[in-house]
């Protein structure tokens, strides 16, 4: 049986049939984000600039490797950033709390973790983002905050928001939640500051590609050039939004693969990497934080990193130095 999240990319009779409860998705979206507008609700001011990092669609966009690659820019840049995010997944009794790189993902989830390894910067993780970026302030001498996800968390008040939309499967149907795969109408994407496509991008839009050169062994930390390969056929496993395009990279890299998809933010066991076929099994990044503890010396992960736009990088610079320079965000 499919999933309900594989009608989202096609008009269906089941999509048609979910529509009445799409269109009161949507109309709640609307006026919840103008009751923010308007300041029935309140949305919170930070005394540094806030840089949102979203998407108005459900599943996986490409979002973490663009937040990474934006920490890792503005510490480059001379900037000190912070990095928020719901923790998603994360099974802790109390929030907001403080990611490190030993922090356990069941705790905190996933891709906090993978973050907070990557980028070696300060992060605070809680379904409250006020709460989290006000501890995070409050514990580090962070002059500016990057918020993973959050586009639709209005009680943070935002400098900037970055969109990420899948230059592939873009905006699927065009439906909202749970006919299609859209949070908030499209027309939201008009009101953000930059719009980042992973994948071929359109006009307006910022191309965003991915990289990956190496292989790296959970059980010993051996780093295997993907251009000297001694193995053609892997087990591939990927708990991601969208993991057919994870397997679709690795046979572009050359590699032929016998799929395994997985929920995402799947909490694996070890039972689940155990496979008839005794081949290696390559993963993505963000499952990795989870398996380490099953790791054996034929698991492997596969780092991606994203390359910006040029363009889009001088231009987010210049925007993020007038925020900073600001009257009412004195860093």
């Amino acid at each position: 049986m499919k999933r309900l999240d594989e009608y989202w990319y096609q008009r269906s009779i089941i999509s048609l049939l979910l529509l009445p409860v799409s269109w009161l998705f949507c109309l709640i979206a609307i006026v919840r984000r103008q009751l923010y507008s308007i300041g029935l609700f309140k949305s919170v001011d930070m005394p540094v600039p806030v840089v949102i990092v979203g998407n108005i669609t459900a599943g996986g966009s490409g979002k973490t490797p663009l937040v990474i690659a934006l920490v890792q820019l503005l510490k480059q840049a001379g900037y000190h950033p912070g990095i928020i995010s719901r923790g998603y997944g994360g099974k802790a009794d109390t929030w907001p709390q403080q990611v490190r790189p030993d922090s356990d993902p069941s705790m905190v989830g996933d891709e906090p973790v993978l973050i907070t390894t990557s980028c070696q910067a300060p992060m605070a993780v809680g379904p409250d983002r006020v709460a989290a970026a006000q501890q995070l302030l409050q514990h580090h001498d962070c002059d500016i905050l990057v918020s993973d996800d959050g586009m639709q968390h209005y009680a943070l008040k935002r400098d900037l928001e970055i969109a990420v939309v899948d230059g592939v499967r873009r905006l699927g149907n065009g439906y909202c939640l749970p006919a299609g795969p859209l949070r908030e109408p499209a027309k939201r994407l008009q009101d953000v500051d930059f719009i980042v496509a992973n994948g071929p991008a359109l006009h307006m839009e910022y191309p965003m590609k991915f990289i990956a050169t190496e292989l790296i062994n959970l059980h010993t930390g051996e780093q295997h050039s993907l251009d000297d390969l001694n193995f053609d056929k892997v087990h591939a496993v990927a708990a991601i939004g969208n993991p057919q395009r994870f397997f679709d990279f690795l046979n572009h890299k050359g590699l032929n693969t016998v799929n395994h998809s997985f929920p995402d933010h799947y909490r694996f066991t070890g039972e689940d990497l155990s496979f008839d076929e005794d081949l290696p099994i390559v993963m993505t990044e963000k499952d990795a934080v989870k398996c380490k503890r099953y790791a054996n010396e034929n698991m492997w992960s596969m780092p991606i990193r994203a390359k910006l736009d040029e363009s889009f990088v001088t231009r987010l610079l210049y925007t993020v130095k007038k925020l900073s320079a600001s009257a009412d965000k004195q860093i």
